[in-house]
């Protein structure tokens, strides 16, 4: 059984929550950090829950905060490995969140190693997540290039919304075109932005483009 997860929470601004946006940490980091983020999109998003868990595990190269899955660099496979081993917890919290504010599919948001989980978690979904949001982070691939042995997974196809800084020193910015390239050929929408002079961080306009895109996505969702 996977670990049961908890985190922070913050409630609609506006009224009951007519939407979900679950936000992933990053390495390191825990549901506090990203629950900021939830803040900064209170404005575009009057009506909408945030929650953003912590990850199940203690990271392992940090001496606080926690980890989706281990990184060592040593393993060539260790974030494919990862992000299938964590899927299912994520999963399980969606549906827990979703069956208890009594929502829709709604939307899913990470930052670096919670973007890769994001990903893997929101493309597998039974239901399509309204949008998926994806900071500093990347497409976790089996070999990391192939396309053709993961489009079998692909369950649904939300559209996703990928920024990045051009001065990332952890995860190149052209992580976010070859995940833009993967995700097109999978045939899930994708757009993306780039944060000029932001390393492995967000700044006030990536979260803008985010707030507006989910704003947008869920709107759409609502006259369909």
């Amino acid at each position: 059984m996977p670990a049961e997860l908890a985190g922070p929470r913050l409630a609609p601004k506006n009224g009951p929550a007519r939407q979900l946006v679950v936000l992933l940490h990053g390495y390191g980091a825990d549901g506090n950090d990203l629950i900021e983020i939830g803040r900064a999109w209170q404005p575009f998003l009057p009506h909408a829950a945030f929650v953003s868990p912590n990850a199940p595990n203690a990271c392992g190269q940090a001496p606080m905060g926690r980890e989706w899955f281990p990184l060592t660099f040593r393993n060539p496979t260790e974030r494919w490995d990862g992000v299938n081993m964590a899927a299912p917890g994520v999963d399980a919290f969606l549906d827990g969140e979703l069956a208890r504010h009594h929502l829709p599919p709604s939307a899913l948001a990470g930052f670096s190693q919670g973007t890769m989980m994001a990903l893997q978690v929101g493309l597998r979904r039974a239901a399509a997540p309204a949008a998926i949001v994806g900071y500093s982070g990347m497409l976790i691939l089996e070999g990391d290039t192939d396309v053709e042995r993961y489009k079998p997974h692909v369950r649904a196809r939300p559209p996703v919304l990928l920024i990045h800084g051009d001065v990332d020193e952890l995860i190149p910015v052209q992580a976010l075109m070859h995940s833009a390239q993967a995700l097109a050929a999978l045939e899930v929408p994708v757009e993306w932005h780039i944060s000029a002079g932001i390393g492995h961080g967000i700044d006030d306009e990536g979260l803008r483009h985010g707030g507006e895109f989910l704003a947008r996505r869920f709107k759409s969702r609502m006259k369909a």
